[in-house]
């Protein structure tokens, strides 16, 4: 059986929205490369969309109010606040920023075999120690 791409069934019109959205997304992995990039990145563009921060309220929340929470500059959420009583449940998108990015000390610990070595952070699963 021949694969075939699926990238071949979009019309013209259907792969321009598609490499308009990796663009975005692109953008997007360039502003923020690591946790609190992306926490800033986030805040950034949420408070376009009208989101306050929640301690910036000193009255009970009401319908219709969009607020957010940002965690130690490196984590965010963002509530929308329904008309409906929480007892009647409430939709809840999560999402997280721990994607594999590397944060590189600027000094190396050491060179062998025309490598440097150096000292990292690591998110998303990245090894400690990383080789350039």
């Amino acid at each position: 059986m021949e694969s075939k791409s699926t990238w071949k069934k979009y019309d013209a019109d259907e792969r321009s929205l598609v490499n308009a959205y990796a663009k975005e997304y692109m953008e997007f992995l360039n502003a923020g490369k690591t946790e609190r990039e992306c926490a800033r990145y986030i805040l950034d563009e949420i408070k376009k969309y009208g989101y306050v921060d929640i301690n910036s309220i000193n009255r009970p929340l009401k319908a219709g109010d969009k607020v957010y929470y940002c965690h130690m500059n490196k984590s965010v959420v963002m509530y929308h606040i329904g008309t409906d009583m929480l007892e009647k449940g409430m939709n809840i998108l999560g999402a997280h920023i721990d994607s594999p990015r590397l944060d590189v000390k600027q000094n190396p610990l050491y060179e062998d075999g025309g490598f440097a070595y150096l000292d990292t952070h690591y998110y998303g699963g990245i090894k400690k120690y990383q080789w350039v």
